[in-house]
């Protein structure tokens, strides 16, 4: 598995996928870097877990090639565990990262209780194999308001566990050793090396 497809068009998140890739040699691809038309996956699921697969398994089998895909998003306590798994389109159709925090931010106006968990559920799918799944998170709290400029998302609210900045101001390096697609493909290493023998 010299190649392996991540299944999105979210550059952000490809470019995640490609600094965390990098140690094991293998050329990530995102959708982009594909000269077919790959249909848009209507991620139908109720739970992380169903979306995730659901993405992998389809374009793997498409394409005949390893496909890995992530469902993620932010559940905050205070919001009974929303936006969930419809994080990307919380404000509604089309997606705004920044429509999306300030939906949050408002339905959090005056909540003392701020906890909140980035949660990402990796699906790898490999022509003829059952798909592996793993789950990552990221607890954390939520700001007053936005603060930072770079990641993507809920980035730029959220403060991991042990700092006092937001994912968007802590910047690229220091968010992939501690965020949720971090820990969820820390845990698919082991899998990842055996795959590569």
């Amino acid at each position: 598995m010299k190649r392996l497809v991540v299944a999105t068009h979210n550059q952000g998140k490809v470019r995640e996928f490609r600094q965390l890739f990098s140690k094991y040699d293998i050329e990530t691809l995102s959708l982009e870097d594909l000269n077919q038309d790959v249909p848009e996956v209507e991620e139908t699921g109720v739970t992380f877990w169903e979306n995730a697969q659901l993405k992998a398994e389809t374009i793997s089998s498409l394409l005949n090639m390893p496909v890995i895909a992530d469902d993620s998003g932010l559940e905050v306590d205070a919001l009974e565990g929303k936006p969930g798994v419809y994080s990307a389109r919380y404000a509604g159709e089309p997606k705004n990262d920044k429509n999306n925090l300030e939906k949050v931010l408002s339905e959090l106006n005056g909540e003392q209780n701020r906890k909140a968990r980035f949660v990402c559920v990796l699906a790898l799918s490999l022509p003829g194999e059952e798909v592996i799944f793993e789950r990552g998170t990221c607890e954390g709290r939520l700001a007053e308001q936005a603060q930072g400029e770079t990641g993507f998302g809920y980035d730029p609210i959220f403060i991991p566990d042990g700092y006092n900045r937001t994912m968007a101001e802590i910047g690229a390096d220091e968010k992939n050793k501690i965020s949720h697609r971090s820990e969820a493909l820390e845990k698919i290493e082991t899998t990842i090396r055996e795959l590569l023998k």
